[in-house]
Parts: structure tokens; sequence; C-alpha cells
């Protein structure tokens, strides 16, 4: 006697995971989508900043203001944990009682221009030459309306600070094979001292870094 054919009961997805893959396929495109759209708009911004496509003069200007402000204070943070010149000065100051506190720089910080540099090294070698200045004002009393007490103070900073080595005189067009460091460093401080609102010509700068 022929039985008749058994039915194979076919496996029906519960519709609870039916949804739940759904949710989790939906979400994984809209996550994906997200990051798509973030990425189209970090490009979009980058090339308005290089060609200024779409930003007013203004816009353009606030944002290469923010680009350069984003640097610099991630230079500086960095330079702090990390550069061997500028942890230096820091430990230096400290011990002669003027550490870089926050209430310090609030009142008596150092002053980074951020559009003003055009490489981390040029940061670093800037900070060291402020650094030099305060750890001057601090141990030996410096009158900077004094002329003479100015070109002590910007003779130490220009020499140490790296701000005389042979790539940075290069790239100011300024290079030979003897004495060049010594005159950079007279340079610098004239240049420096000439700026001072006491110093009445180039000629009273001169006399002060050369005496």
């Amino acid at each position: 006697m022929a039985q008749a054919p058994t039915e194979v009961p076919v496996e029906q997805t519960p519709k609870s995971f039916e949804s739940s893959t759904w949710a989790t396929a939906s979400g994984s495109a809209s996550e994906k989508e997200r990051k798509e759209n973030k990425s189209f708009e970090r490009w979009r911004k980058t090339l308005s900043l290089i060609t200024g496509i779409g930003l007013t003069p203004e816009e353009f200007q606030a944002e290469v203001d923010k680009a350069d402000r984003k640097q610099c204070e991630l230079h500086k943070e960095r330079l702090i944990k990390s550069s061997p010149g500028v942890r230096f000065m820091m430990s230096n100051l400290a011990k002669a009682g003027c550490p870089l506190t926050r209430e310090m720089l609030e009142y008596h910080g150092i002053m980074l221009c951020q559009n003003g540099f055009f490489s981390k090294k040029h940061q670093e070698h800037t900070m060291i030459h402020e650094m030099i200045h305060m750890y001057d004002h601090c141990v030996f009393n410096v009158e900077w309306d004094n002329l003479r007490h100015h070109a002590c103070s910007e003779i130490r900073a220009a020499a140490l600070s790296g701000d005389c080595n042979w790539l940075r005189e290069v790239r100011r067009g300024n290079y030979t094979f003897t004495k060049q460091h010594q005159e950079c460093v007279k340079r610098r401080a004239i240049l420096s001292v000439e700026a001072n609102p006491e110093c009445p010509s180039r000629t009273a700068a001169e006399r002060a870094v050369n005496g």
C-alpha cells in the first residue's frame, strides 16, 4: 500500500528575528551613511579652505584663523610634553621660583602669533627664546627700558634658543661658512633692541649690543 508523501516542514523565521536583522542592517547602513557624510563634509571644508570657493572673504579668513589656532595649540601642547629644550626651560623656571602656572601665563605669559609659524620647529625655537627672557626677568631682574639689559637678554635668547641655527639662517637668505652664528646673534639682537620704545635709533641699538 502506497504511503502518502510526508510533508517536510519548512522552518519559519521568527518575526522578531526578521525585525532584528532588518534593524541591524538598517542601523549599519545609517552609520555608514553618517560616516560618508562626515568624510564628505570634511573634504568640502578642506577644499573651501584651500580654494576659497563657497566662502566669503570674511568666512575664509575665519576658517584660516581657526586652523592656525588649532595647529598652534596642538604644537604647543606637544612641545611642552616632548621638546627637550622647552622642558629644560620649564624645569629651570620652576627651580628659579617662576613656574609656568596657569595664573602666571594669564598675566605674564608668552604670546604666540598663531599665523606666524612656518613649522613646529620654528614654534619650538620661539617658545624657548621667550622662556629665556622669562628666566632672565625672574633671576636677573632685567630692566627692559634699559637698552643694555635688553641687549644682554636678546643675545642670550638668540644664541641659545636655536633661532640662529644654520637652517634658519639659510631660510632667511643669510649663510656663510665662518662666524655665521655670531653674526646672526648680533643681527637678531640689534633688531629686537631697535624695536624697544626706549631706543632712539639703530645706532643706539648697535651700541647696546656691541658694548
